[in-house]
């Protein structure tokens, strides 16, 4: 714990941002840091709670109440080394994660949280700034080989343990940067992609070998992996984007939301529109723009919107509005259902729930409108309205409605691996083999689309079972 009064003493504190008027005109990040002495108030916070349910709440089980007081005591090095011995990539979670822990911490009951997230942020970005975050290449090469297709975080955290315990690591994948959706699905705006690419170094550093602009299934055949490979790690992620099955979504205005916000994150990074683009340029500027989907990936496309101008942002949902807050003594500790209200929607955006989408409306080749319906809940079951149908003008409509699982044509298909019912790569959690003994399957791959901090722990569990099971024994932490 720090302070043993310390929550008695102290309120929380979030991190503030930068105006949003002065924010949507760049995509940098713009939360402003806590000072030294206020991340020492807010590490205060943390009770000395008997059961600290924040390590069940966080995926990747942080030892968080150790960080926190070393955190308070002044001892930056150490909270950094306790941070980095259950998670590879705290600077990406302190940015990103939705912190399931602080909804699990027990102040939360009478309280509010302690401020874990931000902490973490501190610690990690600290520990690059003092030169502590070195890498760690193993003692000893096993002469084993793995590859692992995937560059998110899953296919980072697996490669990188692996490569510690002394294998020889290469990682495939298809994009022409490592990431995954980290460097192209969030907007440079919530993480800068410089944070990516110092880990690369490190990690090649470590042994790890990267491929990119190399699909496997297509550039590589999976034969091949398995002629030339003594393990296999399937850590692709869940790309297989919903579908908007009614009539006009063919039309040319109706794109999805990852092939926009990739387009945005490859300009940032300097690539020339026809690079960026080659699909033709997607733009909201001067547009009424309407975002399908409630969810991170939907504010992402807000905020998006928002700095290429949009005229307006419209962001609708077809589950009904969450409460303001949540019942605690019914939710705690685990991850409740309420109103959360992100940094991009405090940019700009009209919001509107429990609606049903019924038709895009178009003239002349190109979208002029959604007609919708509102929605009520009947019996359990969410029901139209009668005579509640409403047209939402919109140039642009943008969906964001979530994932189905994992691209089957090439890779999945060539492995010949078996699938789940809802079209996920077969492999349990204790072993994270699949039918095929040679291949294993991790993160969204696996358990379909899901958090990044999830996606960490599955690439560190599945390490260990592929280390496991070539040498016999692992010291690799699970």
């Amino acid at each position: 714990m720090g302070k043993e009064t310390g929550f008695l003493e102290f309120e929380r504190e979030d991190l503030r941002y930068a105006d949003p008027r002065e924010r949507i005109g760049h995509y940098r990040e713009f939360a402003i840091p806590h000072s030294e002495e206020g991340l020492k108030t807010q590490a205060a916070r943390c009770m000395n709670c008997g059961i600290p349910y924040c390590h069940n709440g966080c995926p990747v089980n942080n030892l968080i109440p150790d960080w926190n007081h070393l955190v308070y005591e002044s001892d930056w090095q150490n909270a950094l080394e306790v941070l980095h011995s259950t998670n590879n990539f705290p600077e990406f979670t302190g940015r990103v994660c939705p912190a399931p822990c602080e909804a699990s911490c027990t102040l939360n009951i009478i309280d509010q949280p302690v401020t874990i997230k931000s902490i973490e942020m501190a610690i990690a970005d600290r520990g690059w700034k003092e030169g502590w975050v070195v890498p760690q290449p193993a003692a000893e090469p096993t002469g084993k080989r793995v590859a692992v297709v995937g560059s998110g975080p899953a296919g980072l955290a697996c490669a990188q343990q692996l490569a510690r315990a002394g294998h020889s690591v290469t990682v495939f994948e298809k994009s022409d940067r490592i990431g995954g959706l980290l460097r192209y699905g969030i907007p440079d705006f919530k993480m800068e992609k410089h944070l990516i690419n110092r880990r690369a170094v490190q990690m090649e550093a470590e042994g790890v070998t990267f491929k990119t602009s190399t699909e496997v299934g297509v550039d590589v055949s999976v034969k091949s992996l398995k002629e030339n490979f003594d393990a296999i790690v399937l850590a692709g992620g869940a790309e297989h984007a919903r579908p908007l099955p009614i009539p006009g979504a063919e039309l040319p205005g109706v794109r999805l939301a990852m092939e926009f916000l990739t387009q945005q994150n490859k300009r940032n990074a300097g690539d020339p529109e026809e690079r960026a683009a080659p699909r033709g340029t997607i733009s909201a500027a001067g547009k009424d723009v309407i975002v399908i989907g409630g969810g991170d990936t939907g504010s992402d496309c807000v905020g998006t919107s928002n700095r290429q101008g949009a005229k307006s942002v419209t962001q609708i949902e077809i589950m009904p509005k969450p409460p303001a807050k949540e019942d605690k003594a019914l939710t705690w500790p685990n991850w409740p259902m309420k109103l959360r209200t992100s940094s991009s929607h405090q940019e700009g955006a009209v919001r509107d729930w429990a609606i049903l989408t019924k038709e895009v409306v178009g003239e002349e080749g190109r979208v002029t409108g959604l007609k919708c319906a509102r929605l009520e809940w009947v019996g359990g079951a969410m029901q139209e309205i009668p005579d509640s149908e409403f047209v939402i003008p919109a140039d642009l409509i943008f969906l964001a409605m979530g994932f189905l699982g994992p691209k089957k044509t090439g890779m999945i298909d060539q492995s010949g691996v078996q699938l789940t019912e809802r079209g996920n790569v077969a492999a349990d959690t204790e072993d994270y083999r699949t039918s095929d003994p040679a291949i294993y399957a991790c993160g969204d791959m696996r358990r379909g689309q899901s958090l990044i901090v999830w996606a960490i722990r599955e690439g560190r569990q599945a390490a260990r079972a592929v280390d496991l099971a070539l040498m016999g024994a692992s010291e690799l932490p699970r």
